[in-house]
């Protein structure tokens, strides 16, 4: 990655963050070389923890990409922080409104640049009681039909130590230990030239979530359960698909 090209922002992020993490976590990296350094990619991770996007950005940083993750645009709109957010290259996104269109114009255009779109199909941090992956949204088979982009997985453990989202337990000891690996493209290509439709996205959309489960799998051990999926009533207070 030509870090000049980062700009300032992005730079003073890197710069102010990444001591941080290295202190905080000891790191298991793996799978770096599947990001690429050029075009646009999407990356689907498993979502265990809100200390997730710090690790991932950290593993994305250090292969050589900027990670663009998407934030609900109520974020953006905070003074300061929005701005700092549109200057380190992150995305809004408008869920379950008449402007979720302009969200999915905003991701088109990151990876036509050839960014790194971040996102987590689960849509929030995992339900399931030992934080397997759940059933995703379909967000990213969206994006990965409309654009063709390639969707690479990462699948993570061990940020769940750092804050646990099931007991709210935060902790800043260091040399938390964190594993993160990337794997090689989704083969998605039964679907290429498909229609959009529900069953398609959902089709795509549960091969993405059994690759991030299996990967899951091989880091923290054990035998992965079926896809678990949050009751209706909460599918329905959270809505949209991210």
């Amino acid at each position: 990655m030509a870090r000049r090209r980062l700009g300032f922002w992005p730079r003073l992020a890197a710069v102010l963050v990444k001591p941080v993490l290295t202190v905080w976590t000891r790191r298991t990296w793996q799978g770096m070389e599947h990001l690429g350094r050029d075009g646009g990619v999407i990356i689907v991770a498993n979502h265990l923890s809100h200390a997730d996007p710090l690790v991932s950005a950290h593993f994305i940083y250090d292969a050589g990409r900027w990670p663009q993750f998407l934030a609900k645009a109520s974020v953006f709109r905070v003074p300061v922080l929005g701005w700092i957010l549109h200057r380190c290259r992150q995305i809004p996104v408008e869920r379950g409104t008449v402007d979720a269109a302009r969200s999915l114009d905003a991701l088109v255009t990151a990876l036509k640049a050839g960014g790194t779109v971040v996102i987590y199909p689960e849509g929030t941090t995992s339900r399931e009681p030992d934080l397997w992956p759940m059933k995703g949204k379909t967000g990213a088979a969206r994006l990965a039909l409309t654009t063709g982009a390639p969707v690479i997985p990462i699948a993570m453990w061990g940020p769940e130590k750092m804050f646990d989202p099931r007991t709210a337990k935060f902790s800043l000891r260091p040399r938390i230990p964190v594993s993160v690996v990337a794997g090689p493209p989704i083969d998605l290509s039964a679907w290429d030239g498909a229609s959009p439709t529900r069953a398609t996205l959902e089709e795509m959309t549960d091969t993405i979530m059994l690759r991030l489960r299996d990967m899951v799998a091989e880091i923290r051990g054990g035998t992965p359960p079926p896809l678990w999926e949050r009751p209706r009533t909460q599918r329905q207070q959270q809505g949209g698909a991210a």
